[in-house]
């Protein structure tokens, strides 16, 4: 199955998933934000991806597509998983289509543009005139769930609408917003080549000079240029242990770095991606993959440790019971000496209740008190050694 969600986009999970109807092809629709109005004699300045992001994850999420999309430094968030739907369409009672709806697929674009917008001095008639940064990944990432690289009503070029409820319900392929039946708005007006990559027939590629420099939240976690914590730390060690480290000069440490990023495209890359899917900066799949699950904030329970100590041990190789609260106990009891790094694995099994009686003997408790099995006390100290809270 393809990747429910872009890889390298920014998560921005707003919930309210449903599904799409399966009886039309698959599609994708073209949208601009087209947040202001302007002219060739009067350019305004470019809305931010910030504010567009903002808008639709606050007070604009009845009116949220499943990406959104800066085709000046390619950066992309996600608000749907691409089998729901999202919202960016009218789709009234009349229409005989749930026009968000209608299709295996229906994923929704919107880049943050307007005409003649400007952007760091130059000023932009359309679309296809900004560097389409990240237009590749995209493309490649929705022509995966099947839509084909057609444009049943034709590729926009203007700001006209054509629209025909016929093709829309019988051909798959990409949409203008201004093709879609019982809407009203004749965006975008143009679109990149869905056959060259990135930009238009006239505009080169954008040149990546140096390593990928933006975050993304990952189950509320901050990975790329910047981002600080445990788990920064965590797969940094994973790199090294998969032979992806070669970028570091000193190791890897709690604060992401561009060597981070560069082994982490060298990563990416062993996993098949390329172009901006393989920037340097962790997607949900890839970073699953590395880790066998996703970290999580800095809390465990005295009650899952339990629930996991007393299953995984006798469970299949591998068993994962709360496995983000293990790998933070693991971790800390590595960065104490009593457990080995290629253990960090989100399973409480044998050798970590060793490491984990290890430690209760190093906090002064002595026969069964020293089972491996984490108590209250025990585990309070390691956490304030370690940076974690403990709840019950």
């Amino acid at each position: 199955m393809p990747e429910l969600w872009l890889p390298g986009a920014e998560i921005h999970d707003l919930g309210d998933h449903a599904p799409t109807d399966q009886q039309y092809p698959p599609k994708a629709i073209a949208h601009i934000t087209w947040d202001r109005n302007a002219t060739a004699a009067a350019p305004q300045d470019w809305c931010s991806y910030e504010d567009l992001v903002g808008y639709f994850t606050g007070s604009g999420s009845g009116a949220a597509p499943h990406l959104v999309w800066d085709p000046f430094s390619g950066r992309t968030a996600q608000l749907f998983p691409a089998d729901s739907r999202s919202k960016s369409l009218l789709s009234p009672a009349q229409s005989p289509t749930r026009t968000n709806r209608a299709g295996r697929v229906v994923i929704q674009i919107e880049a943050v543009f307007f005409p003649y917008c400007r952007y760091q001095g130059g000023v932009y008639p359309r679309l296809v005139d900004t560097p389409c940064a990240g237009w590749d990944r995209i493309h490649a990432w929705i022509s995966s769930w099947g839509v084909p690289d057609i444009w049943p009503m034709g590729r926009p070029t203007d700001f006209s609408g054509n629209r025909d409820e016929r093709i829309w319900e019988a051909a798959g392929g990409w949409y203008a917003h201004a093709h879609v039946p019982y809407n009203d708005h004749t965006d975008p007006g143009s679109w990149p080549d869905l056959l060259i990559g990135p930009g238009s027939p006239n505009i080169p590629p954008p040149q990546q000079s140096e390593p990928a420099r933006y975050q993304v939240s990952i189950n509320g976690l901050p990975y790329g240029y910047g981002a600080q914590g445990y788990q920064v730390t965590v797969v940094g060690r994973a790199l090294v242990s998969h032979g992806f480290g070669d970028h570091y000069q000193s190791g890897p440490g709690p604060n992401w770095t561009d060597a981070d990023t560069e082994n982490y495209a060298d990563y990416q890359g062993s996993l098949g991606y390329s172009g901006q899917a393989a920037d340097g900066i962790p997607g949900e799949s890839s970073l699953r993959r590395l880790l066998g699950y996703l970290p999580a904030q800095r809390t465990v329970s005295v009650s899952h440790l339990l629930a996991a100590a007393g299953t995984d041990p006798g469970a299949a190789q591998g068993h994962l019971t709360y496995p983000a609260e293990v790998a933070m106990v693991e971790q800390a009891l590595v960065d104490e000496g009593l457990l080995d790094q290629r253990w960090v694995d989100g399973s409480f099994g044998t050798r970590t209740v060793s490491a984990y009686a290890a430690w209760q003997r190093r906090c002064g408790y002595e026969g069964g008190a020293a089972d491996g099995i984490p108590g209250q006390a025990s585990l309070h100290q390691l956490g304030a050694a370690h940076g974690f809270a403990v709840t019950d």
